[in-house]
């Protein structure tokens, strides 16, 4: 097949972390590494280290934990410029440098949205990076000796803001969602009513799916958390697996205690070919989407993620393959509803042969920022290349179950396609909305709900229906018995009564 010289192939990926309990740990900033990840994917391409990081002209980056959150504090000092500090320990000095948005989609749309600008020849050789480093900052944060992860470089920076106004509202906020795992656990409160399982079902449920992850994850040199665990551990709750937000003990929360890094180097057919990187280090993107979901409060079913199965029946149509077709994947696994949606849609299980995740999943692989998916993306390519023409799938799931990204690699040459992705989120955006009354008051029921344990006071949070339009409410609950039914009981369908108050909604029973 003759391939057109602007074609983007990925030739590079890379991975680096450590552990505070490694012998050799030495408390590497977030430049770091993200560099070292980007010294292994330059290591990786095959060709001259040097001459490929001296061709990269844009290095695009996404925010770490420390910079996702306006006037966070960072007790360990930061870079001023994140993506050309970490050009500079490489060797690189790109034209461009971009820091992207906050959410958990963003590697792999980053990575087909530069793909696109290599093929219209705005770009050449993109280097994507990114990292975390919250287990050192955590450890050190209070120590009277730290280390400086301060810098200031000069340069162009195209810096695209945080972007939190499309997960965070002020209506959301003043109701206890202030966190993903509260408002995850809205959702999977809202599978488990769909379904109509117990608490104790569930629990099961989201253990089963999840116990196969621990297997890879310890199998992974890059894991911050490598233990096999099993199903009984993950749903018994315990000292070391206590509640965090109903129905999440802490073994089924994405663990954000991490340090690592990863890097996917990018670049046109025409490049690769001047470069010398072999044929052999190529991976073709064959299927590619993105979509955005409603506003939480909205959704028609707030168990379902219609935005994912959109994404990922547009990226397997443009592969022209089904899932069934897939050799290995990895299903963004922050908590597992976002799993189940996709699972629910294609016929997937949790002991799935080929497994649900490459890495070995947020909980346990770590990774609850904006970079996880880099590091699915690496060893999605790395296990296309393992078996010449087959397909590896790579879902990346941002916000509140906001955004999801979708990739289907093989090393198969193919033309680049630009995706419907314009198209299909014009058509979403037509859906049905759930009408919200905001100040609301008077009999309701139950629609669906989590407990806070994480505060001082336990604190029960609720999405619910009023009696007298079926409009959706959000409410929290400091009441004894309320909060007790929450915990202990199963209030789905409850009635209750709901106060509207200045400072917002608060329900008791009724």
């Amino acid at each position: 097949m003759s391939i057109d010289p602007r074609t983007p192939v990925i030739v590079g990926v890379g991975q680096a972390a450590e552990r505070i309990d490694d012998a050799d740990y030495r408390a590497m900033s977030p430049v770091e590494l993200a560099a070292a990840a980007a010294q292994a994917a330059l290591a990786d391409c095959g060709a001259n280290v040097e001459q490929v990081a001296s061709a990269i002209d844009a290095v695009v980056a996404t925010r770490q934990f420390e910079i996702s959150i306006p006037k966070a504090p960072a007790p360990l000092g930061k870079s001023n410029n994140f993506p050309r500090s970490v050009a500079r320990l490489i060797g690189a000095e790109p034209v461009r440098a971009v820091l992207d948005k906050v959410g958990g989609q963003g590697p792999q749309k980053l990575l087909t949205e530069f793909a696109g600008e290599i093929v219209a020849g705005t770009a050449d050789v993109v280097l994507l990076c990114g990292s975390d480093a919250t287990s050192t900052l955590r450890h050190f944060a209070k120590a009277d000796t730290k280390p400086d992860f301060s810098e200031t470089i000069d340069g162009q920076l195209e810096d695209r803001g945080y972007g939190l106004e499309e997960f965070v509202e002020r209506y959301t906020v003043i109701h206890g969602l202030t966190g993903a795992t509260v408002q995850y656990g809205l959702l999977e409160n809202a599978r488990r009513a769909r379904l109509g399982m117990s608490t104790a079902d569930y629990l099961q449920a989201m253990a089963e799916l999840f116990a196969p992850m621990t297997k890879i994850a310890a199998k992974n040199p890059f894991s911050a958390s490598p233990v096999e665990r099993s199903v009984d551990e993950l749903a018994t709750i315990s000292a070391g697996n206590r509640m965090i937000c109903d129905p999440y003990p802490r073994l089924l929360v994405a663990r954000d205690q991490v340090n690592q890094g990863a890097a996917v180097l990018v670049m046109s057919v025409e490049a690769a070919r001047r470069l010398g990187v072999s044929e052999d280090r190529w991976v073709y993107l064959h299927g590619h989407a993105d979509q955005r979901a409603q506003r939480l409060l909205e959704r028609p079913d707030l168990s379902a993620y219609p935005a994912a199965i959109t994404a990922t029946t547009e990226a397997l149509e443009m592969a022209g393959i089904g899932f069934d077709d897939v050799a290995a994947m990895d299903l963004y696994s922050c908590f597992p509803v976002p799993v189940f949606a996709i699972c629910d849609a294609f016929g997937l299980v949790g002991d799935d042969p080929r497994g649900l995740t490459l890495t070995g999943g947020l909980p346990f692989f770590g990774g609850a920022g904006n970079n996880y998916s880099m590091h699915a993306i690496a060893e999605a390519v790395a296990a296309a290349r393992s078996v010449p023409g087959q397909f590896t799938f790579v879902g990346a799931n941002g916000g509140m179950m906001s955004k999801y990204a979708v990739g289907v690699y093989s090393t198969t040459a193919v033309p680049w396609k630009a995706d419907r992705s314009a198209e299909l989120q014009a058509q979403a955006d037509t859906a049905p909305a759930v009408p919200v009354t905001e100040s609301a008051a008077g009999p309701g029921t139950i629609e669906t709900y989590s407990v806070r344990y994480d505060w001082e006071t336990r604190t029960g949070i609720i999405i619910g229906r009023l009696d007298a339009d079926g409009t959706r409410f959000l409410a929290t609950t400091e009441d004894e018995d309320l909060v007790a039914l929450l915990s202990d009981g199963d209030p789905l369908g409850a009635p209750v009564t709901v106060h509207a108050f200045d400072y917002g909604n608060r329900c008791t029973p009724r």
